[in-house]
């Protein structure tokens, strides 16, 4: 038997070569002769049409615009990762590669229990984990209730938004915006255009949207429906009984329970409802926003498509590897939920969206508002490695796992966490902790990265740099795919960093070209002349 599947507690003595662990990281033995990382980054490509093909019939549910996996967002739902360790399971039957798996996940292990050629152990407990999720969903929905409701009171509406002739702006609530109009995404768009008026999506906290309030700028909240306020509890993705019992029918219910443990549900049905009622009574003609295709802009399209308001799409950061929710192959309705308009930030974000399915005449370069200026960075052979790590604990801890062995022999290694979730470590030899960031550092050897725009700021900036790739997950790569970084895993690093060299010259407006003003004018104000800075 090729294919042994057991949970960690439940360890047979199985006539196994390798050992390795689903849902995590970690591995045992000696996996290095079948390149787990590699075989699971591509088992993880060749499913994407696979996902999308299944995410595409559950969004005929109507409570699937709840989730995330229906929308192949893969940065937030790891359905696609579940796939992908299928995928693998099934081609080790297939090639008699003797592995015993490891899972603890009670949904995968039944799963992978049922593929043709897997002799399974005793499954997990599943009711204790689904109950707990259950339960901890309905009070985080429970808590997002209140909070919208003390927000739904408490924020005005703007008038500015009530003119029949207005365009807005509907923005998340980024610390770097101020309220004088200034936007993180949009740049100073509304000093220059003084016909836009700027709405705040629902997931800008109370206090924040307080600060940013001004004539000119308000918030979702104040339009939302208080009769929504009390359904939001029980709010959350149901699949059909039809999707659950389907060949991938464990997956779908794991990924549904996992999505249901939080108060996101909540959150995006109050933002469907707000935005709905803005539609229908503060009379806009356009509305432009920072695109991503996730479930609620789709939802969000259609209502505007109703009320015949045209919708601008601006992809205002790096359309990267996988990053799967901009294809429009998982909508139900293909192109229809696609914004009439779609603004990208360079050539290279055109090419992504084109080769994921988006017409390339509803696409036109705007250039980048977020004023993202990338400048060449000193490289120094003879100076440390900055090390960038990601938002996602489990990588960040393989990252410095892989480089403490290094640093003990002598490679200098300076280390800066996530700005939104640090990760705790230790400083040993040779590797130090810091906290400024790479376009501040003097002369670096190189970079290494993983899931990270640190990497993009790298590469462009001239310097020689390294994809981390780890086991046992597939992060997006925030590179585009027309620029080429070698990828290492653990088992190849110290060769990597003996042999690194600056990469080809890029050209950066390839990237993010200079904004396209006269453009924007054309498509949000066309009839006002366009101010100087």
């Amino acid at each position: 038997m090729a294919v042994h599947l057991t949970r960690s507690t439940d360890q047979p003595d199985v006539p196994c070569r390798y050992r390795c662990e689903i849902g995590s990281g970690a591995h045992t033995d000696d996996m290095s002769p079948l390149d787990l990382a590699a075989q699971l980054e591509n088992a993880f490509d060749a499913i994407r049409l696979e996902w999308a093909a299944i995410a595409k019939e559950l969004s005929a549910e109507p409570s699937s615009a709840l989730a995330h996996m229906p929308a192949c967002a893969a940065n937030a739902s790891d359905f696609g990762l579940m796939l992908a360790w299928s995928r693998l399971v099934a081609d080790w039957v297939e090639e008699e590669t003797g592995i015993h798996v490891i899972c603890d996940d009670p949904w995968v292990f039944r799963h992978i229990a049922g593929l043709s050629g897997v002799r399974a152990g005793s499954s997990p407990m599943l009711w204790r984990t689904a109950f707990g999720l259950s339960l901890r969903g309905y009070a985080a929905r429970l808590k997002a209730a209140a909070n919208n409701l003390i927000a739904r009171l408490t924020l005005p509406r703007g008038g500015a938004t009530e003119n029949a002739d207005g365009v807005a702006l509907l923005v998340y609530g980024h610390p770097a915006s101020t309220d004088d109009g200034r936007d993180a995404y949009f740049g100073d768009l509304m000093h220059r255009l003084p016909n836009l008026t700027r709405i705040l999506h629902v997931d800008c906290p109370r206090a924040r949207a307080m600060a940013l309030s001004s004539p000119k700028t308000s918030s979702l909240h104040a339009w939302g429906p208080l009769i929504h306020l009390v359904a939001l509890p029980f709010q959350k993705w149901r699949p059909s009984r039809w999707q659950l019992s389907s060949p991938h029918g464990w997956l779908i219910r794991r990924a549904a329970a996992i999505e249901g443990g939080t108060g996101q549900a909540a959150m995006i049905a109050w933002q469907v409802a707000c935005q709905q009622s803005w539609l229908k009574t503060a009379r806009v003609r356009t509305v432009a926003w920072p695109w991503e295709n996730h479930a609620w802009e789709r939802v969000f399209i259609r209502a505007a498509n109703d009320v015949s308001v045209k919708t601008v799409g601006y992809q205002h950061t790096i359309v990267g590897d996988r990053e799967w929710n901009y294809a429009p192959d998982s909508n139900r309705d293909g192109a229809d939920s696609l914004p009439d308009v779609i603004l990208v930030s360079g050539p290279a974000g055109e090419n992504m969206l084109v080769d994921y399915g988006i017409p390339a005449e509803r696409i036109e370069t705007g250039g980048t508002l977020r004023r993202t200026s990338v400048t060449p960075l000193p490289h120094d052979p003879d100076g440390p490695v900055f090390v960038a790590l990601p938002f996602d604990g489990d990588i960040a801890a393989q990252i410095i796992a892989a480089i403490r062995p290094l640093g003990a022999l002598g490679r200098w290694f300076v280390v800066k966490t996530h700005p939104m979730t640090p990760f705790n470590f230790s400083p040993s030899a040779g590797i130090e902790e810091t906290d400024v960031p790479l376009d501040q550092q003097p002369g670096m050897a190189g970079v290494l990265y993983a899931a990270t725009t640190v990497g993009l700021e790298a590469v462009l900036g001239g310097l020689p740099t390294l994809r981390f790739r780890p086991v046992g997950k597939v992060p997006t790569d925030v590179v585009p795919k027309s620029i080429p970084v070698p990828t290492v895993d653990a088992s190849g690093l110290e060769a990597a960093l003996a042999e690194l060299t600056p990469p080809p010259a890029i050209a950066t407006e390839n990237v993010f070209a200079e904004p396209d003003y006269p453009l924007w004018q054309s498509i949000l104000a066309p009839d006002i002349d366009t101010k100087d800075d």
